[in-house]
């Protein structure tokens, strides 16, 4: 309560004194956010100064006198303009001029910047790509700079899994659940993609690669809009994807929806390879994943008044990726002479449904950008997973020796969350400050029933079953600032502090698991722009990855006799620093080095029992990791029929173990390039060659073998309206994950997996209606909780 209490005193108001100036920035096609606006005295020193909001709005304090305002932009030219300020002053609307020396470097005229550096964060405009057309957000996020998409990973390059964001909002998904997601809805409704090495105190602690924020459109005033897209895309299988997004601007009302509805199937390879002291295994799975999907969602917001809007949002998912398949597992003795094979069929079944609901109220509160917002969210997440499968036995001949096991493993997870959250934006004299406290109460109750059908009927086995509840409460609060010391030298800085308690109940053993803690997050930005040519940056952030809901699930699920993933309800959250330099020279060429400290960080775990012969994976804190890294990016954009993007980046990892595997770990260095580059075949007609490569690499328990990708895409404008595009991707299907080694306990193993990587789409788009767009940014306010239900 004292906690509580604490954070609340920080939203009370502060008074402040002077005129106000304000104003609102744009250039001729749109708003510019983060534009610097800066008061000088006649002497020319700086008196106060602001940023831009996301609204291109700003407002000020000053008291009376004679003043100098200036408001510059990278690629613009600089606005001044000389003031006497008696009173409140309103400057209007301030339109400012490209520069067309600096804009070429970085621009394509009458077009978005395709690549802006932020004090903390890369922000990647996609809506010029032909993948942002017929393609989905899974498509996006692969060619976007810094991000890696690999077998359902989401990563920062070199900084290790990251956590999405929606509209500023963290996600709820992770894994499969997140891919389906992204693969069921447009790419060509997504205006922007920031990607946030180090997040700021605003967003909470969790996640330590980092945050990738997908940033959706809107329709402006006055307008509406529908785009319709439908995809066929082939593998060994094939599905069809139909996408659907309306926006409605009139008046006081904002109305934004969306359907997507996937039907079909992929091809999904995987491999293991296990040498046990007395004989070598050589698994194959060959499974058929059904991809079943309907999700929906929309925005309903209304203005009150000029200073008051309120609103509701849904968004829903169902899934049901059953799995068809078959585990042929090859036994070889140690002189390579065949000593029996098992054939496991099965049929896995899945019904996942999610949905969440949010309430937010937005006030403004003066015209200096000060206001306050509330969200509340309720979030749901059902899911049913069984397996039933049989596993027959072959001699070394090839005949036939029955079925040796049956079984039906059924698992099930119900997750619930309520939180609310404060936030406050008060900019003073030189400070934008923000604040605000959030609340997030979770309750997860999950079951897991085995039983043994060898006999023709379903027998129970109570060692195999159980029951689990998992209650996790978490207060937070945050404060953070943002000011010009100068012309040259800004500053950003935030703390944030976090109260947890969890507590786990094992009904089979009676054994409650009960953790609480307490820690504080600083973060810091500097920015520091030594001419038009060369601008600075540092960036430190402390971060905390707390297990998802599943991996504290002590239950096993059995994918066969043999093998079964269970959770660790012992596992404890993971805590990263992270620090970076940057630079960035003519707004094209981008350095950055940085080094990312994990402590007691966990993991996946393949072991083996050489005893039984069984495969287990599990999760384990066991390991303090050092990464450490440079990046250099840079485009090539002067050309009017071809622009290219580009990336190269060298890694290395260091890994002390805290728990001991029977070898030492793994450290090595790591290549990873990417290009991306358009050609404009004609004004209707573009191809896109895109392609990244990452080198054979140690990390810590693990070894990855090398791999390539080259993607083709072709885009062709029929009219205004209707747009045809194909994508071919992994050519040569060498994308795929492989040669992922691990020794555990003197047990080597061998994991390979690819999942339909090699795959031709074809799409057809149809937009109508008013085509200006604006951006939206509104997400969930327990998107941490629901990310985590995975």
């Amino acid at each position: 309560m004292k906690t509580l209490q604490l954070m609340l005193t920080l939203l009370l108001p502060v008074m402040l004194y002077g005129q106000t100036i304000s104003g609102k920035v744009t250039d001729k096609t749109d708003i510019i956010p983060f534009a610097n606006v800066i008061v000088k005295n006649t002497t020319d020193n700086i008196i106060t100064g602001t940023t831009t909001d996301d609204q291109g709005l700003f407002g000020l304090k000053a008291s009376q006198g004679t003043y100098i305002i200036e408001i510059s932009y990278l690629g613009y030219k600089t606005w001044h303009k000389k003031v006497q300020l008696d009173e409140n002053l309103n400057l209007g609307t301030i339109l400012l001029e490209e520069n067309e020396q600096a804009l070429d470097e970085i621009i394509v005229k009458t077009e978005k910047r395709v690549l802006e550096r932020k004090i903390d964060r890369l922000v990647f405009n996609v809506d010029k790509s032909i993948a942002a057309v017929g393609g989905n957000g899974l498509d996006i996020l692969k060619i976007t700079p810094g991000v890696q998409v690999q077998n359902g990973t989401l990563a920062i390059l070199g900084k290790g899994a990251s956590q999405l964001m929606i509209n500023g909002r963290l996600s709820p998904l992770a894994g499969d659940e997140l891919v389906s997601f992204l693969s069921g809805f447009s790419a060509s409704d997504i205006q922007k993609i920031e990607v946030i090495t180090n997040p700021p105190a605003k967003y909470e602690a969790s996640g330590n690669g980092g945050l990738i924020n997908i940033i959706l459109k809107k329709g402006v005033q006055d307008s509406w809009k529908n785009a319709t897209t439908i995809s066929y895309n082939q593998n060994k299988y094939n599905f069809t994807t139909f996408t659907n997004n309306f926006f409605y601007n009139k008046d006081k009302i904002s109305f934004s929806g969306s359907l997507n509805a996937t039907k079909g199937s992929f091809e999904n390879l995987e491999g293991l390879q296990i040498d046990y002291p007395t004989n070598n295994w050589d698994i194959d799975v060959d499974s058929e994943i059904i991809r079943d999907q309907f999700s929906g969602r929309f925005l309903i917001d209304y203005a009150v008044s000029d200073k008051t809007t309120f609103g509701v949002q849904y968004l829903g998912n169902a899934t049901t990726p059953n799995i068809i398949g078959t585990t042929t597992s090859t036994i070889f003795d140690n002189n390579e002479n065949l000593e029996k094979k098992l054939v496991n069929q099965g049929d896995g079944m899945i019904d996942t449904k999610n949905h969440t609901l949010n309430f937010h109220l937005i006030r403004t509160l003066d015209t200096l950008g000060k206001s306050i917002s509330f969200d509340a969210d309720y979030f749901t997440f059902d899911s049913e997973n069984s397996r039933d499968f049989f596993t027959e036995e072959f001699n070394s001949s090839g005949n036939s020796e029955g079925i040796n096991s049956a079984a039906l493993n059924i698992a099930n997870q119900a997750i619930e969350n309520f939180s609310a959250k404060i936030d406050v934006e008060f900019p003073i004299e030189k400070v934008n400050l923000s604040y605000g406290i959030k609340a997030s109460f979770t309750n997860t109750k999950s079951d897991v029933l085995y039983f043994d059908t060898l006999s023709g009927s379903q027998v129970i086995d109570p060692n195999r079953s159980n029951a689990f509840d998992y209650q996790e409460d978490v207060l937070a609060g945050y404060i953070s600032g943002n000011t010009q010391v100068s012309k040259k030298l800004e500053m950003q800085f935030g703390l944030r502090l976090e109260d947890t308690k969890t507590k786990g109940l094992n009904a089979e053993m009676n054994e409650e698991t009960i953790n609480n803690y307490t820690k504080l997050f600083p973060s810091l930005y500097v920015s520091y722009a030594k001419n038009d040519d060369n601008n600075f940056g540092f960036s430190y952030g402390r971060r905390i990855n707390r297990p998802n809901f599943r991996s504290l699930n002590p239950f096993r699920f059995y994918i066969n006799d043999r093998s079964y993933s269970v959770g660790n309800p012992f596992l404890q959250p993971t805590f990263s620093d992270n620090i970076e330099f940057s630079h960035l020279y003519k707004k094209n060429l981008n350095t950055i080095v940085f080094l990312n400290i994990t402590t007691d960080g966990f993991g996946t775990v393949f072991t083996s029992d050489p005893l039984n012969q069984t495969q287990i994976v599990t999760k384990e804190n066991y390991f303090t990791q050092y990464n450490y890294g440079l990046t250099e990016g840079f485009s090539f954009l002067k050309s009017s029929w071809f622009k290219s993007q580009n990336n190269i980046n060298v890694f290395g990892y260091y890994t002390k173990f805290t728990k001991y595997f029977g070898s030492a770990p793994k450290n090595g260095m790591q290549v990873y390039l990417t290009s991306n580059n358009t050609f404009s075949l004609s004004k209707n007609t573009k191809l896109q060659v895109n392609s990244w490569y990452s080198s054979k690499h140690n990390r810590g328990l693990f070894s990855l073998g090398e791999m390539f990708d080259l993607s083709l895409g072709l885009q062709h404008d029929f009219k205004n309206t209707i747009k045809m595009s194909l994508l071919f991707s992994d050519v040569f299907k060498t994308a795929g994950l492989n040669n992922y080694n691990s020794t555990v306990n003197g047990i080597e193993q061998v994991y390979r997996q690819n999942e339909s990587t090699r795959n031709f789409r074809v799409s057809l788009s149809y937009n109508f209606g008013n085509k200006k767009i604006n951006i939206k940014d509104r997400g969930f306010g327990n998107d941490d909780e629901r990310r985590r239900s995975n």
